[in-house]
């Protein structure tokens, strides 16, 4: 019988559990503990720096404020630093890439996220011009470098602008997955829970008949790391990337009896894994960041029938 291929492990904003997450010390710390990916999110400064950060503003996991796209990088952001210890700077897309070329990190994949508050022709130009400047970046870089997209209006500038990388679709729901972005994606980043319903069975039985690659995030926990596992996915997005490297050599000594030790009813007995549960949270957490009524209006009806929403984007 053929051996069981287990997912890969990315680092979610690199080993962010242990270090401050979107900085080179999260990526190189990753890629120590033996992680074949790492994944990012991307934004640009008002001068035209793109920047790895997860949020559109500072305020939450640094000492500076403002939107990112209103500030200036050189003498502004560029001496910013985070508020969890030890202390780091923002990194560039410039200065990830350069990591990525050193010798002894070239097997590692990027999967890069941009969020939808981009402006996907500017950014991706500003992307294109570090890419190429690195020496055979045709067949050293770019099919290493996966990009994420949220919004079905980055598809047509990603393939024209960025023609040689590949593209993936992050979301939530299976039913945009399918509508947006089926044939121009060869890859679907979605989160746990989405997967763990009766459509994510579907969805995931269907990749894999279409050979498409399936990633799912953010898998932190054990049970979750096993669940995933048994689906077959491709890559499992972590914060915790030692945690899942562990396990998933104790799951190649013995698959069968270290997935025993965990019962699969955390999927039927805890309301994370429910549509209307996760909807309540998204909700909620909305509220808490004083989302204007109108603007929420606007997601909720993205949710239910319309594109994929920006708000969703956080989560990832």
């Amino acid at each position: 019988m053929a051996a069981r291929v287990l997912p890969e492990c990315w680092g979610h904003r690199g080993a962010s559990a242990a270090f401050p997450e979107n900085t080179l010390a999260s990526f190189e710390a990753a890629m120590r503990d033996g992680a074949e990916g790492i994944e990012s999110d991307v934004h640009v400064s008002l001068d035209d720096m793109v920047l790895m950060f997860h949020d559109p503003s500072l305020g939450r996991t640094t000492d500076g404020r403002g939107l990112i796209r209103e500030k200036q990088w050189v003498g502004d952001m560029e001496h910013t630093l985070t508020i969890r210890e030890p202390k780091q700077a923002i990194p560039t897309f410039e200065q990830t890439i350069e990591l990525l070329m050193r010798p002894e990190n070239r097997h590692v994949q990027f999967n890069v996220d941009v969020k939808p508050h981009n402006d996907p022709d500017r950014l991706f130009k500003l992307m294109h011009a570090i890419i190429s400047a690195q020496d055979e970046w045709e067949t050293t870089l770019a099919p290493r470098i996966l990009l994420g997209l949220w919004h079905p209006k980055f598809i047509e500038p990603a393939t024209r602008v960025l023609p040689t990388l590949r593209r993936a679709h992050i979301g939530m729901s299976p039913r945009i997955a399918r509508r947006y972005f089926w044939e121009s994606c060869e890859s679907f980043s979605l989160d746990f829970s989405s997967l763990s319903s009766g459509e994510g069975e579907k969805f995931r039985k269907d990749c894999k008949a279409a050979g498409k690659k399936l990633l799912v995030w953010t898998v932190n926990k054990r049970e979750e790391m096993i669940e995933a596992s048994r689906w077959g996915v491709d890559v499992i997005l972590t914060d915790v990337t030692s945690v899942w490297l562990q396990l998933r050599q104790q799951l190649q000594a013995d698959f069968e009896k270290t997935s025993k030790s965990n019962s699969r009813l955390f999927l039927w007995t805890s309301p994370t894994y429910y549509y209307p549960a996760r909807l309540l949270a998204w909700s909620v957490g909305s509220f808490n960041r004083l989302v204007p009524t109108l603007t929420r209006g606007v997601m909720l009806w993205s949710i239910f029938g319309g594109v994929p929403c920006a708000r969703c984007a956080s989560f990832g």
